[in-house]
């Protein structure tokens, strides 16, 4: 897996994936992360990236020619996808990570400001994709938290697949609780059942915890769980 990141900040891309599971997997060529600066590609002597908008208006919009020449310089394979972080995009969660996981290429174009001239959505036909119901400064965060998630589904990024095939989501319920030692700690004590060896009864017991923890949590996700169930 090849992700490409448009950035114009790409210092903050790159020292995150310099830590913990990324940084194992990029070593081990997992996948790799690369990031394209849209100012290393404007006209303008100054690097000057955005503009006032027309019709005026408060804030600045990213011009369309840097950042188009940007995408255009990324070779790109033939599985390969397009994504513009972007609070107007459908929003992420565990089936899209899936289906992005299937790619062999993922480009990013992290907004700022203002957000894109409109003209860079018309000709490039991004897929949009939102991390929630909020705005933030820039599209660095949501285009790591894509990284992250999808490089769990790739084999090779974590010890075990099962790890990723675990998590909450997975199975539209939340995870179960966990526990390690010691078995007692403050008068909690950890679950006779988790103790007795017998894989089916823990898979039992974990599998009531997630939909307990799920109706109790999430009762939107528990809906759709119990309706499909």
């Amino acid at each position: 897996m090849i992700f490409d990141v448009l950035t114009l900040f790409p210092e903050m891309i790159e020292e995150h994936c310099r830590y913990s599971i990324l940084k194992r997997a990029i070593e081990k060529e997992v996948f790799s992360v690369n990031t394209i600066n849209p100012r290393d590609f404007t006209l303008d002597k100054h690097k000057k990236v955005d503009d006032t908008p027309y019709g005026g208006g408060a804030g600045m919009v990213l011009m369309a020619q840097p950042y188009v020449d940007a995408y255009e310089s990324v070779e790109r394979c033939e599985n390969s996808i397009t994504i513009m972080l972007s609070p107007q995009g459908e929003p992420l969660n565990d089936k899209i990570v899936n289906e992005l996981a299937q790619f062999d290429q993922i480009v990013m174009l992290c907004g700022h400001y203002e957000g894109f001239d409109e003209r860079i959505r018309e000709i490039i036909k991004p897929r949009e994709i939102s991390i929630g119901d909020f705005v933030l400064t820039g599209g660095e965060l949501p285009a790591l938290c894509l990284i992250d998630a999808v490089s769990r589904k790739i084999e090779g990024t974590l010890g075990k697949m099962e790890s990723a095939d675990e998590d909450s989501f997975s199975n539209g319920l939340i995870e179960y609780p966990h526990y390690t030692k010691p078995r007692e700690y403050r008068g909690l004590k950890v679950p006779e059942v988790l103790l007795n060896g017998n894989h089916k009864e823990i898979n039992e017991f974990r599998l009531q915890q997630s939909i307990e923890r799920t109706k109790r949590k999430r009762p939107d996700l528990y809906k759709k769980f119990n309706t499909y169930d």
